[in-house]
């Protein structure tokens, strides 16, 4: 499984099928999601100070394929332009994304379509849950990482920091003996990849901050536009 199923998975309803997010928000998030699992294949790290094109700027390290369609067309794309900083190539990732990962999801068993009306009148299509298996384990995770306080595997790392930046861990983690602002906390300081490896690391930090920044840009002109 990619780390961008999970995250669709984690953010999708098991029951209703509503995603967690509105469109806009869900598809930053699964954008900076597939730079992460590209950088967890070792396809692309994020420059550190002194490097010729600058820091923070994601980089190819390896254009081989990966043998994974979607990653490989992710991988086209960061590496059909400059090196630019994570937040500039969230908006080029996120075009067309989500459809192609509910698409895999469904084809292996995890969701099943369900076609609604909303309001009684406008078609909409939902995705249910049908097999919540790998997520039931992948909240457990998070849980043992988030309340138990287990080092988090640099996956796990980057998960979080993911559900951080649109402010979701309390809800996908669930009721625990913890505040919602405990939680965050600790999401926090996870978010800042003092567990990851220094590539990993460099990595969460800059995606964390890349779909913040386009979240908080993004609530900001829709209330403009208000």
């Amino acid at each position: 499984m990619l780390l961008i199923e999970d995250v669709l998975l984690l953010l999708t309803d098991d029951t209703t099928g509503r995603p967690a997010l509105d469109g806009t928000r869900f598809d930053l998030v699964l954008a900076g999601a597939v730079l992460l699992d590209l950088a967890m294949h070792h396809r692309v790290d994020v420059t550190a100070p002194g490097h010729p094109v600058g820091k923070g700027r994601v980089v190819v390290v390896d254009g081989s394929p990966t043998g994974d369609a979607l990653l490989d067309v992710a991988l086209a794309r960061v590496a059909g332009t400059k090196p630019r900083r994570a937040k500039d190539l969230l908006g080029p990732l996120k075009k067309g994304l989500r459809p192609v990962v509910v698409d895999r999801l469904a084809h292996a068993g995890f969701l099943r379509r369900r076609d609604e009306k909303a309001l009684g009148l406008f078609p909409v299509t939902r995705w249910s849950v049908v097999d919540a298996t790998h997520e039931t384990e992948v909240r457990a995770g998070l849980r043992d990482v988030l309340v138990v306080g287990r080092t988090p595997t640099d996956r796990e790392a980057a998960l979080v920091s993911l559900l951080h930046s649109v402010d979701k861990v309390p809800a996908v983690v669930g009721p625990v003996d913890l505040s919602r602002g405990e939680l965050r906390r600790r999401a926090r300081t996870i978010a800042q990849g003092e567990f990851a490896g220094e590539a990993v690391r460099r990595a969460i930090t800059a995606m964390n901050a890349a779909v913040t920044a386009a979240v908080t840009a993004a609530t900001v002109a829709a209330s403009s536009g208000t």
